[in-house]
């Protein structure tokens, strides 16, 4: 199954891994030590994570690192930005309209 960065930011425990990891890499057990969550799920969560390109992992020894990436999160803002701008004008639009409305009273 092929994942892109807005499946993985749409569920908020990898939403909450990705916060935990913007501040410091941590092993998959320090991660996992941060949730009410079993093991094997966080580790699913950080598989997903991986694969859209928002974790790297490095490896030391026997121990895997988690590394949050976030520059894919661009994807997103640019994706919102676009919508940012149309309710902006919108928003301009409807208070021009009212501020017209309140002259003519």
């Amino acid at each position: 199954m092929r994942r892109d960065v807005f499946q993985a930011i749409a569920d908020p425990t990898r939403r909450e891994i990705l916060h935990l990891l913007a501040r410091q890499s941590l092993n998959v057990n320090a991660v996992a030590d941060n949730f009410d969550i079993s093991r094997p799920a966080i580790s699913r969560h950080v598989r997903i994570l991986t694969e859209c390109g928002l974790l790297v992992i490095r490896k030391e020894g026997r121990e895997r690192y988690c590394q949050a990436d976030l520059r894919k999160l661009k994807q997103v803002s640019d994706w919102t930005d676009r919508y940012r701008e149309f309710w902006t004008k919108k928003l301009d639009d409807l208070e021009e309209f009212l501020e017209k409305e309140k002259k003519k009273k």
